[in-house]
């Protein structure tokens, strides 16, 4: 199991930032397209790192177009000697028609047909192929030689996609390389709902589960001290709330009966109250959704939840200092030493 970490935005914090999680002993930085751009990070973090790789987890695809993150990733890859991976994801509706102001339908289908275009781009640059791609969403037909970069030897990024429901996670097992877990996610539908789907899609391209990865950043609530804590915990309960206020992610409480929640959690989101809507996640819930425990009980738990499960953790250990960080590292991965 590889072990990731959240990386800053703070561009002027990567340089001291990389080298530190790097002794660590991490496998891989994440970057999330919040309030900065999700690549700026991880240019800096593959400039001032030798083996880091680098995820967008993740880039927003229907902000873009397949061209535009075509080249993004492939020069991201390239200068980094192949360790990026383009993590990217859908959004929603609202986001990308009102915040983005882009064009939004189908999700599924047209982030299946977003992955193929950036393919056939990339086959274009790699292979010389014709540049023919003409889909219901998008058509890519011209390639002149001054506008095809280079090829680098590292070839073009991994291509990972963040799902929740079938259709999505179906598209991640057709034409990626691995898939990103939600953090609002349980155990039972992962095991039940996510592997299953991975599995039949990967057999019918007859790729072998180990080349693809499942990659988790679960939600995990600790503290040194009783303050601290509380505070994570009402964090937490705030972030699963928010998560499960969205319409998209009702089949994943439905699974453990609370689907009749989502729709008083999105009604007092668009009143703007947040600590009323981390209130309403109990004890059960928490538990469900989050690794909970003393410092000391995390790792074995996590172990014990994901062991043979995904291929990647996510997990910042917050409540670790740097010198206990590596030996979390060591004893989640399975590692000597």
């Amino acid at each position: 199991m590889k072990i990731d970490v959240p990386l800053t935005a703070e561009l002027r914090a990567i340089a001291e930032a990389v080298a530190v999680l790097e002794a660590a002993g991490f496998d891989g930085v994440q970057t999330v397209e919040t309030g900065h751009d999700p690549f700026f990070p991880l240019l800096l973090a593959a400039e001032h790192s030798r083996r880091l790789e680098l995820t967008t987890a993740i880039a927003v695809a229907f902000a873009r177009n397949p061209m535009t993150l075509a080249a993004i990733g492939n020069d991201l890859n390239g200068y980094s000697g192949g360790r990026c991976i383009l993590g990217l994801g859908s959004q929603i509706r609202a986001h990308i028609e009102r915040r983005f102001s882009m064009p939004w339908s189908h999700p599924a289908a047209r982030m299946r047909e977003f992955v193929a275009a950036m393919r056939a781009i990339w086959a274009n640059w790699y292979r010389g192929e014709p540049l023919d791609f003409r889909g219901e969403f998008y058509q890519h037909t011209l390639m002149t030689p001054v506008f095809t970069p280079k090829p680098s030897e590292a070839g073009p990024p991994r291509v990972f996609l963040a799902a929740v429901g079938p259709r999505m996670t179906r598209v991640a097992a057709d034409v990626c390389d691995g898939m990103l877990v939600h953090p609002l996610t349980s155990v039972a539908y992962l095991r039940e709902n996510v592997s299953p789907i991975i599995e039949a899609g990967l057999r019918e391209r007859g790729v072998a589960r180990a080349a693809f990865a499942l990659s988790h950043a679960p939600f995990v609530v600790s503290g040194r001290t009783e303050e601290s804590f509380a505070r994570n915990r009402a964090a937490v309960c705030e972030r699963i709330a928010f998560y499960a206020s969205t319409p998209a992610y009702r089949g994943v409480l439905e699974k453990h009966g609370w689907g009749e929640l989502q729709p008083e959690l999105n009604r007092l989101s668009k009143q703007g109250r947040w600590q009323a809507m981390g209130a309403l996640i109990d004890d059960e819930m928490l538990e469900t959704f989050a690794v909970v425990g003393e410092p000391g009980a995390i790792v074995p738990e996590l172990r014990r939840r994901f062991g043979g499960l995904v291929d990647r953790l996510t997990l910042d250990f917050e409540f670790a200092d740097a010198a206990e960080r590596g030996a979390l590292i060591r004893a989640l991965a399975g590692r000597a030493g």
